[in-house]
């Protein structure tokens, strides 16, 4: 009897009943139509309840999962369920989703055919990572009558991992890799000059570059022959990551943090294809989760697991202690993309003596975040006193913003100043420049 469940037609059918009793009182007529009313109610729960309940497996359900969460992302979850009834049932489905949604109105209504399927899906964002614990799915089943229904659970229990979003790494290596088109932001990017990779010597074909003329094998050949170069590969790429406490700051819901986490997973990706070698490690009171630069299978795996195990508990970031772990780790000559964030000109110049060390031995990338609501109040057309006060002090902080960027200008030192939706097209663009200019 735990599975049973009144509806609230039985319960509006009993108030008619009532109704038809107090007007008894004035039409004694009436008392005989209650009487049949009430008789035919309650033959009509009992008839309503051997259908749904004669049945063991009247309802078949399963929820279909993906093998883990992409954080920030749109994951589908499946639902199938299948009517074994010999007769058309209507259902409630109710999902115990994680408690990291706080989703509690969850319900789905769907009219199912005898001996038919119904599958349909619902999306899932999640905001953070970590584990998600799925509970029961419950599916509240009722026939025509519908004075009745019967719950059937499916799959208590079920854990899934959130990991830093993957979901777009498809499409993001395909924007890299066709340059010929320009796709969702990915910008083209000329070409300077030739790297040093040499790669064949090949036919001249109208619109190759003339200064690339190999006149020795033309003299041979006795018809135009072309040098071509390649894009050096195997180049060491960095990704470093400040997991202190100016990344706490949340915008849609999605921390700083979380943002240059996904943005680390997809670049690692387009690195990997690339041929160069992808690293990474974070900071913040000291150096962890470190990956040494390498192209191998297993690289993504690797890099994907270490940001899913981020914790911080955002202290104040030593950037001396970064300084000195670079200097001693990092041997060779690699591209550094690090991703933090500074508000204000002074708190940059309190870090910019470890920046300079760093940009002294490697190609330094510092990636740095708009303030999407400061965006808003500058573009706002002020009604007030109140308002146009904000618009100058937002205007005031985005001007300090250009002088952070002139200044690591000043000092050879590259930036990415993005909102953070856009960080993942941003931080792709800017390695596809620097590769194309080849000035690692």
């Amino acid at each position: 009897m735990r599975n049973l469940y009144i509806n609230n037609r039985f319960f509006f059918t009993l108030i008619g009943v009532g109704i038809l009793y107090v007007l008894a009182f004035f039409f004694p007529i009436f008392i005989y139509v209650a009487h049949i009313v009430l008789l035919l109610c309650f033959l009509a729960a009992m008839v309503d309840y051997l259908l749904l309940f004669n049945q063991k497996e009247g309802v078949l359900a399963q929820r279909i999962l993906p093998e883990k969460l992409s954080n920030g992302d749109e994951n589908p979850i499946k639902i199938d369920i299948k009517n074994n009834y010999g007769f058309k049932i209507n259902t409630k489905i109710i999902d115990e989703i994680p408690f990291q949604f706080q989703k509690r109105d969850f319900l789905i209504r769907k009219e199912i055919d005898p001996g038919r399927n119904a599958f349909f899906q619902y999306i899932l964002e999640p905001k953070e990572r970590g584990e998600y614990n799925f509970g029961s799915l419950n599916v509240y089943t009722s026939s025509p009558i519908d004075f009745v229904s019967k719950r059937y659970r499916f799959q208590k229990n079920a854990n899934l991992a959130a990991y830093p979003s993957f979901v777009h790494l498809r499409k993001y290596e395909l924007m890299a890799l066709q340059s010929e088109f320009l796709l969702g932001g990915i910008k083209k990017i000329r070409k300077l000059g030739h790297t040093m990779e040499f790669e064949q010597i090949k036919d001249y074909v109208p619109g190759d570059d003339i200064r690339t003329i190999n006149w020795k094998a033309t003299s041979k050949t006795n018809r135009l022959m072309v040098n071509q170069f390649q894009d050096e590969k195997s180049q060491r790429i960095f990704m470093l990551i400040d997991t202190g406490r100016t990344m706490k700051m949340p915008f849609k819901e999605l921390s700083l943090l979380d943002y240059s986490i996904n943005a680390t997973m997809a670049l690692s990706h387009i690195i990997l294809k690339k041929g160069d070698r992808a690293g990474m490690m974070t900071f913040s009171k000291k150096t962890e989760n470190k990956i040494a630069a390498e192209n191998k299978s297993g690289q993504l795996k690797k890099i994907s697991e270490s940001l899913y195990n981020i914790k911080t508990n955002f202290f104040e970031s030593d950037f001396n202690r970064l300084y000195q772990d670079v200097k001693y780790s990092i041997n060779q000559r690699s591209l550094i993309l690090l991703f933090t964030n500074f508000e204000t000109l002074d708190g940059l110049n309190r870090q910019l003596k470890y920046l300079r060390g760093i940009s002294k031995n490697h190609l330094l990338v510092v990636v740095f975040f708009k303030n999407s609501e400061l965006q808003t109040l500058i573009h706002k057309n002020p009604e007030s006193m109140q308002e146009i006060y904000d618009e100058v002090i937002a205007e005031k902080f985005e001007f300090e913003k250009k002088l952070i960027i002139q200044e690591l200008r000043k000092y050879g030192i590259y930036t990415v100043y993005t909102l953070p939706e856009n960080l993942n097209i941003d931080v792709i663009n800017k390695y596809l420049e620097i590769k194309a200019r080849g000035i690692l």
